[in-house]
């Protein structure tokens, strides 16, 4: 078997930072990562448009600029936002890829994280459709488990947490509602708080 890391990213189903298990769906709003830029953290988003409703193609427009502002009232408040994740985990279990992991997606926005600014020049931005603060489905744990131990294989990732922990006061989500013990049994990892140790 081949020890060379391109081979066994294609033997796992990684290309060029995009995950075959993924509906691909390219994002024009992400940029390159700094040269020195070592990818050691997920941060998990919840996001739902509008706010409440879940099933539609509002968020996979908003992420590919192609969302109709005047279709809903609540779009006049983020009218002309350009913003993306790397992945998007429905309700239903389905999984988007916007962005490659090996670019920097516009998830995070101002934050911080163990003394670093711009967490998205060093994380991967994975959002869950849910509303701030309540529960998520059963199966969207199991496939944000499998996805971030096919992360954690491809990158060196070491930590998970919230997108509230990334920019405490700004943001609160994913909120009360995530199980962040949960998460942590599914990956077999340590969960301290709202904080996962990857492999640990």
């Amino acid at each position: 078997m081949s020890h060379d890391p391109s081979s066994r990213a294609e033997e796992e189903g990684w290309s060029q930072g995009w995950w075959a298990p993924a509906r691909r769906c390219p994002s024009p709003n992400f940029g390159a990562r700094p040269a020195e830029a070592r990818i050691d953290l997920a941060v998990v988003h919840s996001i739902s448009l509008p706010p409440g409703e879940f099933g539609g193609d509002a968020i996979e427009r908003l992420f590919t600029n192609r969302l109709d502002w005047d279709a809903h009232p609540y779009f006049q408040q983020i009218r002309g936002l350009e913003v993306s994740a790397h992945f998007l985990l429905r309700r239903d279990g389905a999984l988007l890829q916007f962005v490659s992991c090996d670019a920097r997606a516009w998830h995070a926005g101002r934050s911080h994280w163990r003394g670093r600014d711009n967490c998205n020049d060093f994380s991967i931005g994975i959002e869950l459709e849910g509303l701030e603060g309540e529960r998520f489905a059963p199966v969207q744990y199991r496939r944000l488990a499998r996805l971030l131990r096919a992360l954690a294989r491809r990158y060196p990732l070491a930590e998970v947490t919230g997108h509230e922990d990334v920019a405490p006061g700004r943001k609160h989500d994913p909120g009360a509602g995530f199980s962040w013990p949960l998460l942590a049994r599914l990956c077999g990892w340590r969960a301290e708080g709202r904080v996962l140790r990857c492999g640990t």
